[in-house]
């Protein structure tokens, strides 16, 4: 007798839904593996010069989860070193897979990048060690299979806290007459690794902070705790004596401490026996992008900075992370994925003339030892022009609702910013430092600033647009694990922003691009504006009613260069609104640096309108507005601070001009002039038109109307 088509149809539903249950069951398994070396001294990265260390301070340790939904199974690994090579890696991985049942692309690991463990790859001055690579190859292919061994049923949660307290930019831009030399002899670094030092060098941070302590947790299902993935923005904490797992580590052991069940202070699974053969808690603390990052706020005065030990800095991380997991709510069932590409990137190879720099400055050493930062570049330029291109690994994972981008690189806080808010899964983790150590990967604009992080070696030595290419990449994965575009980013629009919009402007830019060349135009029009080289992205702006719900809102910041557009048909009545911050001591210049400028480019015209802040010519810190070519400044009556954000709007009502600063109703500035020919249609910001004495700071929510706004208009336009 034939099944009858409900019986058909219902084995079918039963088969679907038993196969679906098994794909998606969790099972996880965790381990520690210490990998500190037998044979010392051992040299160890993180320096410019080679040096080596034979005592031990904190044991150096290789942690690995392993994950099974039944149809995949992926590894992340993270170990307690500076930096490890690709092909390293890659030959790591391959014998991962002969003792274990993982693929060597469904495996990620990456470095925690303390400057204290035994150096695994050569960089700079200190060549990799040995004795210690063999040894930790075969460490971490043991990590790899013991985590295996511990696959068990599991649950998965995800949680996420501030904790801007322990991190902070540490690249800032110096002020244009405080540029320095690079190691070959130019004048070119115009921001580097703590600048923000000396205050009346610098003119700001030349970045976003990433402040976000990110949490992956496993649980066995009856909620003993398996392992916890940490990952944080921050570089390393330095100054301990002997080999060490910098707060990594330290942060890792009092995770363990207090989540093991099998420890006597730990949590206990309902007091059973059972749970004393269990294997321990897994503490993992990850390297977020930190290329640009360090644990100093040189925002705030040396005497006020935290007093932190590397031990205090630890447990105050700990303590976060541990608040937060006692919140995160766990499920048993995750669909996983993980996908990975190569890039051939080229390297930044040096011309005939550094080549020959190079020869000379190695011909000239008195015995092989590297002693000097330009012998260390120079060599490094020779290994440049050896290698000329690499290949870099990107990755992505997927577990359930929650995302891992991996790159093999020192990150910047901005392009981890850009895989998050972009990512097509909410909760998303970026690992660096994974699957290889390619250096140093600055934002192309990050470029033209120079320092050490843009300093062509093997530390940084790929091209410039390594960067785009490896976030479009490492978004490309996460759109395929996900099974689902990725996001588009815009900052929401609060009572501020709505006021701009209602009052109708030709134009409108917001000024939160993550990238350049192209300003989006808010207005609807359509009219982008277009950056110059010497503009950074993505950092803090007002904060005044501009975003809703606690957003933060972002700016760009000037260096030099401006952002300029042309705009037909603005006539003789116009406003144009806009958020400033200067960087530059007021005085320390004629003008500190004009701001808005309606002229022919190149050159200054007897019409044109011109907006900046006083200097030592005129008066500092106050208002100034110019019209054409020759005229003396006018000055306004209040002096603005540095590094605080201020709104004005300068307003032309034929030959009438007023300036308003922060939507005050009596203007700063009011004066009659002849009226500038209409033709003049070229628009800066951030710098005049003949490029004399440009902005050094950051603008915000640039607003153009082809009106001219009155005062009680202008009013909400400078925030609530």
């Amino acid at each position: 007798m034939k099944p009858s088509l409900f019986v058909l149809l219902f084995s079918a539903l039963l088969a679907s839904a038993s196969s679906r249950t098994q794909a998606e069951e969790l099972r996880a398994g965790a381990a520690v593996v210490d990998v500190t070396p037998q044979q010392f001294p051992v040299f160890v990265n993180g320096g410019m010069l080679s040096r080596s260390i034979d005592t031990v301070k904190t044991k150096v340790k290789a942690r690995a989860i392993v994950l099974d939904d039944g149809r995949q199974r992926l590894a992340v690994v993270v170990v307690d070193s500076c930096m490890m090579t690709r092909p390293f890696l890659d030959d790591v991985k391959n014998l991962a897979s002969q003792r274990t049942k993982l693929s060597p692309d469904h495996i990620l690991i990456s470095a925690t990048h303390t400057h204290s463990a035994p150096a695994s790859m050569s960089c700079l001055g200190t060549d990799a060690d040995p004795t210690y690579v063999p040894y930790l190859r075969e460490k971490i292919a043991e990590v790899l299979a013991a985590a295996e061994a511990n696959l068990e049923p599991a649950q998965f949660g995800w949680a996420v806290r501030n904790a801007a307290e322990f991190t902070a930019l540490r690249r800032w831009i110096l002020r244009p007459d405080r540029i320095a030399d690079d190691p070959f002899g130019n004048p070119t670094v115009r921001a580097n690794m703590h600048a923000g030092r000396n205050w009346d060098n610098v003119t700001g941070e030349s970045g976003p902070e990433d402040p976000d302590l990110t949490m992956i947790s496993l649980q066995s299902v009856s909620g003993r705790p398996i392992a916890l993935l940490c990952n944080f923005s921050m570089h390393y904490f330095s100054g301990e004596k002997g080999l060490s797992a910098d707060y990594y580590g330290l942060f890792c052991e009092n995770l363990e401490q207090q989540l093991d069940a099998n420890k006597e202070n730990g949590n206990k699974e309902n007091g059973t026996k059972q749970n004393k053969t269990a294997p321990p808690f897994v503490a993992m603390m990850s390297h977020g992008c930190s290329g640009d990052i360090w644990r100093r706020d040189y925002k705030v005065p040396a005497d006020q900075q935290p007093n932190f030990t590397i031990d205090s800095f630890a447990a105050g991380l700990a303590k976060i992370a541990l608040e937060a997991y006692a919140s995160i709510e766990h499920r048993d069932t995750a669909t996983l994925g993980m996908n990975e590409v190569r890039l051939h990137l080229k390297y930044r190879t040096p011309d005939k003339q550094r080549l020959e720099w190079a020869h000379r400055v190695l011909d000239a050493m008195d015995g092989k030892t590297l002693k000097t930062s330009q012998q260390v570049y120079a060599r490094e330029q020779l290994i440049l022009h050896e290698r000329q291109a690499t290949d870099v690994v990107v990755q992505a994972i997927r577990i359930g609702d929650i995302a891992i981008a991996a790159t093999s690189n020192e990150t910047y806080a901005l392009t981890g910013l850009k895989l998050k808010l972009q990512s097509p899964l909410a909760k998303t983790m970026v690992i660096e430092l994974a699957n290889g150590g390619d250096g140093y990967i600055p934002p192309p604009e990050q470029h033209f600033l120079g320092g050490y992080n843009t300093w062509a070696a093997r530390s940084a030595g790929l091209e410039v647009q390594a960067e785009p290419k490896i976030a479009a990449a490492a978004l490309g994965l996460l759109e395929q694990v996900a099974h689902k575009p990725r996001r588009t980013y815009r900052q929401s629009k609060g009572p501020t922003t709505a006021a701009v919009l209602k009052a109708q402007p030709l134009a409108y830019w917001r000024l939160d691009e993550f990238a350049g060349p192209d300003a989006r135009d808010s207005s609807g029009h359509d009219r982008d504006a277009i950056y110059e080289q010497g503009v950074v992205f993505f950092l803090a702006g007002p904060q005044k009613g501009v975003c809703k719900n606690g957003e933060e809102n972002r700016a760009a910041h000037f260096a030099g260069g401006r952002l300029q557009t042309r705009l037909g048909n603005l006539g003789d009545h116009y406003t144009v609104s806009l958020w400033i911050w200067n960087g530059m001591p007021a005085d320390a210049r004629d003008t500190a640096g004009w701001l808005f400028s309606r002229d022919v480019e190149n050159r200054l015209s007897p019409y044109g309108d011109h907006l900046g802040i006083g200097g030592a010519a005129t008066s500092p810190g106050k208002i100034i507005f110019q019209f054409g070519a020759k005229a003396k400044p006018l000055v306004g009556r209040t002096k603005i601070e540095r590094w605080t954000w201020c709104h004005l709007a300068l307003v032309r009502d034929g030959e009438k001009v007023r300036i308003y600063l922060n939507g005050n109703a009596a203007p700063e500035i009011e004066t009659t002039t002849a009226i500038a020919p209409t033709d003049l249609e070229k628009l800066f910001f951030g710098g005049r038109a003949d490029n004399q004495a440009n902005w050094e700071g950051r603008l915000d929510e640039i607003a153009v109307f082809n009106r001219a706004l009155s005062a009680k208009e202008i009013k909400p336009l400078a925030g609530p």
